[in-house]
């Protein structure tokens, strides 16, 4: 057996082996280690290997895909080893014969198919990067929907490509790895990498393995593909296969992602607006989850798809836009939509198990009840008309198809419970296939036989707890009593002994259990000739299933976000050619949400435009106030309008942003010897360097990280820079007060400040942006707010007055000379100077017994205690 193993595992060398036991799989040697200490699990030993004990752990296989989910998140690759043929087979070799056993998948990251292993609502993407003739070439496929794209694009595009679609599992090839100037990219991704030899994209090679795989002789028919882009595509089909043995799931036709056809959003501006996830990596918080209404897992997954890849085509967002506004107008119809929908099953991803050969007779139920609601929907769109549906909407009803005679198929066929796998049976309907029905009668008068052999047995030898029972190890048998057992006859053939009861067998029973479990068998090897039948009836109709599958997503997407629109007051933004971005009363949607999830008020609209004449703001005011949601509320506006989405405003105008900037906040990059400063400096050379007219940048606190004048030096050039060179729509926000003064010689420049109100001595915060420039940035303030020592907070006070009277330099140089900066923490108090003693309220508090107070004597004596701390 380790000698298999062993020649299984050379075979696999980057996989831990899950070697099939029985009903284990269990792992030796380096891998027992590795998974043990991964899953946290018993280490133990199983016979000798060189004079040494050999390591082994072991997972049920019955639950071993939770174990499975474990190690592919910590990173590890695993193949599952199986028996190919039965335990008696291999007797009739020798009575020393080792089952044959074979790798059956290799399970990677980015080729999961399993619900449970997988997240409903987002997609699972393998991508594969490619570079031919200079030129890169990115595919990616979801194997758990057969959804597979590819783009070409520039190399310095490459890592916002890759920020878009996120995958679970990344392609290259082993001579990309070298470029310099892919470093920075690679570093992004190194977790999620699987190195390739280069032989593995080749583009001629690639190209004949899609023509063979979709059975054509050319693949102009699916688009004009460079050779880069054929290459990435081939390297993921030859992986796919190769991870699962030669199966392929179905793999829709090839989709091109043409140049430019989607705003470019770089990896530190989704992380910094937290598009799907927050910056501490939950989706909790994340503007998708704020904006997810969708009720299907197709729908989730198409639109945080759309919400990742905003369109750059007016006429494409308007067809969306028109679909989300039928649903906004039709409230009886999205509601009817929706909870219709709620009844349908993610038949995108059990179509995938169903083709891989890994689905089940749930998987078939999915397909039945998923279908079987079609006309209801259908219905319910066409209330007023199919004349009156938006047009990708009507596309989308249409797309459903019809598929009556299927689900009929299946109704008849399924039982009412289903098991998880065809192999346990039990999942046909009576009366559906007579030969099934006779065995199943046949089976069930077997057991009525046993039970009254049980009640003979028991009545001829006066053991009236003798038991006719069952397992796996030893099958039928009679267990009585150990006791009792001398009153069994010489008919009782001893099998085992245990601690309190003894089992035997009898040539009768033997003939009738055999009699019973050769019925049990041909009714698992008949229902499994027609759980084939069933799925291959499925897999004919592939093509208008998945069809069914996208336009069952359609709807869900288009409702959900009409049901947003509806639910949050938002309005219809208007998208077009032009360099527009005039925004009237915009919310930031994520905090408005959690203003209202907590009740602590409403959300403070502002208005913002970035039109010509204005395009570049620059705002300052106090921290507190309100900058950073500013910036990041316009931010998201563009993108919620480019997805085809209605926007939290009062009114909308936006010019297509082609490609979206933000440098927001502060972290470092330790882990490429990167400081804050550094990080900041680095986003801001993106920026620059990369950002056209029809880009939309927000900046906040640019330069904070250095000296002030090296700082102030920075942002003031960079400011420059975005109106003279980039010419881009822009927000910036800074404390650095002395830029406004390049709003008299920059003519786009437009002076902007969040308002603030003193009053009593205090600051309020009234989160509104008005024209002007801010005087001071309330630092010392917030500083306060914070719960800083008051001593601290007063030298403060000390040192900015003597900064505001004169010049800097002379300023600092006398504070200096003056008591050390913190002389106050020093200082005695008048308390220590007088107080000899306990004080009266130190007294009093000592006194006081809190158990034995009423609640009125409590109340009493907060305001005792109050008199003596005013004294």
């Amino acid at each position: 057996m380790m000698a298999q193993y062993l020649a299984i595992k050379r075979a696999n060398p980057d996989c831990l082996l899950f070697y099939r036991m029985g009903d284990f799989y269990e792992l030796f040697f380096e891998d027992a280690g590795l998974a043990a200490a991964a899953l946290d699990i018993a280490l133990t030993k199983r016979g000798k290997h060189l004079g040494e004990d050999i390591p082994m752990c072991g997972v049920p296989v019955r639950s071993y895909e939770m174990y499975l989910s474990r190690l592919v998140r910590a990173g590890f690759r695993v193949a599952i080893c199986e028996q190919t043929e039965d335990p008696a087979e291999a007797k009739k070799r020798g009575s020393k014969s080792v089952v044959a056993r074979d790798v059956i998948r290799l399970v990677t990251a980015g080729t999961l198919t399993e619900d449970n292993l997988l997240d409903a609502r987002a997609h699972n993407y393998l991508a594969a990067v490619a570079q031919a003739q200079g030129q890169m070439g990115l595919a990616w496929v979801d194997v758990s929907t057969g959804e597979l794209m590819v783009q070409a694009l520039e190399c310095g595009r490459l890592g916002a490509g890759l920020a878009r679609l996120s995958p679970g599992e990344l392609l290259v090839p082993d001579r990309l790895l070298t470029e310099a100037a892919l470093a920075d990219v690679w570093s992004d991704w190194k977790a999620v990498m699987t190195p390739l030899p280069s032989v593995r994209f080749d583009s001629e090679n690639a190209r004949r393995r899609l023509e063979a795989l979709y059975g054509v002789g050319a693949l102009d028919g699916f688009g004009a593909f460079n050779r880069a882009e054929l290459a990435a595509a081939g390297a993921l089909v030859d992986y796919v296969e190769l991870t699962q043995k030669g199966k392929l799931p179905l793999l829709a036709h090839p989709k091109r992602l043409a140049e430019g056809a989607v705003m470019d959003i770089d990896a530190a501006t989704r992380r910094n607006l937290e598009l799907a996830t927050t910056l501490t990596g939950e989706r909790k918080g994340s503007l998708l989850a704020t904006i997810d209404r969708t009720v299907t897992g197709a729908g989730a997954r198409l639109l945080a798809a759309r919400l990742a890849a905003p369109l750059t085509d007016p006429a494409a967002i308007e067809r969306r836009l028109d679909a989300v506004a039928f649903f906004v107008d039709q409230s009886s119809v999205r509601e009817t939509l929706r909870h219709d929908l709620k009844r349908c099953p993610d038949i995108e991803r059990a179509l995938s198990r169903l083709s891989l050969g890994r689905g089940g007779p749930r998987d078939l139920a999915a397909i039945r009840d998923a279908l079987g609601q079609i006309p209801t929907l259908r219905a319910g769109l066409a209330a007023n008309g199919i004349d009156s549906l938006a047009p990708a909407l009507a596309e989308a009803a249409h797309a459903l198809g019809e598929h009556s005679g299927l689900v009929d198929q299946l109704t008849r066929a399924l039982a009412d419970e289903l098991p998880l796998a065809a192999k346990d049976g039990g999942f046909i309907r009576p009366d559906y296939h007579p030969g099934l029905d006779e065995l199943a009668v046949l089976r069930k008068e077997g057991f009525g036989l046993l039970a009254r052999l049980e009640r003979r047995y028991a009545d001829e030898t006066g053991v009236s707890a003798l038991k006719i029972r069952h397992n796996n190890i030893i099958g039928h048998h009679i267990e009585v009593p150990s006791k009792q057992a001398d009153k069994l006859d010489e008919r009782f053939i001893h099998r085992q002994t245990m601690a309190n009861a003894a089992r035997y067998t009898t040539t009768e029973l033997i003939e009738l259990a055999g009699k019973i479990s050769s019925a049990a068998d041909r009714m698992l090897a008949l229902e499994g000739e027609l759980f084939g039948q069933l799925v291959t009836a499925v897999l004919d109709r592939s093509d208008p299933i998945a069809k069914a599958a996208r336009g069952l997503a359609e709807l869900d997407v288009a409702a959900a976000l009409g049901e947003l629109a509806a639910e949050g007051n938002w309005c219809r933004p208007v998208v077009d050619d032009s360099l527009a971005f005039h925004i009237e009363a915009g919310r930031h949607p994520v905090v408005e949400a959690a203003l209202a999830a907590t009740h602590s008020g409403a959300f403070v609209a502002n208005d913002c435009d970035l039109s010509d004449g204005h395009r570049l703001w620059l705002v300052t005011g106090p921290n507190m106030a309100g900058k950073s949601t500013f910036l990041r509320q316009n931010a998201l506006m563009a993108i919620l309008a480019q997805m085809g989405a209605f926007v939290p405003a009062a009114s909308a105008h936006i010019g297509i942003v082609d490609r979206l900037f933000s440098r927001v906040g502060a972290a470092d990059d330790l882990a490429r010897g990167r400081s804050t400063f550094m990080v900041e400096m680095v986003e801001t050379a993106a920026i620059l360097n990369q950002s056209g007219p029809r880009a939309l940048v927000i900046l906040d606190e640019i330069g904070r990280g250095t000296a002030t004048f090296d700082g102030l030096s920075i942002a003031w050039a960079v400011v420059e820079g975005l109106h003279e060179s980039n010419r881009c729509r822009a927000l910036f926000a800074t404390h650095y007060h002395e830029l406004t003064r390049l709003a008299a010689r920059l003519g786009q420049l437009s002076c902007h400040q969040m308002r603030v109100k003193e009053w009593q001595g205090d600051v309020v915060f009234l989160h509104e942006v008005a024209a002007g420039a801010a005087d001071r940035s309330y630092g010392i303030h917030v500083a306060r707010l914070a719960g800083l020592p008051a001593a601290v907070v007063a030298r403060a006070e000390q040192v900015l007055s003597a900064l505001e009277k004169g010049e800097q330099g002379g300023a600092v140089a006398r504070l200096a000379d003056d008591l050390p900066l913190f002389a106050a923490l020093a200082k005695p108090r008048p308390a220590d100077v007088v107080a000899t003693g306990p004080s009266p309220l130190a007294a009093r508090l000592g006194a006081i017994n809190a158990d034995e107070l009423t609640p009125r004597q409590a109340l009493d004596l907060i305001y005792e205690l109050k008199g003596l701390a005013e004294r």
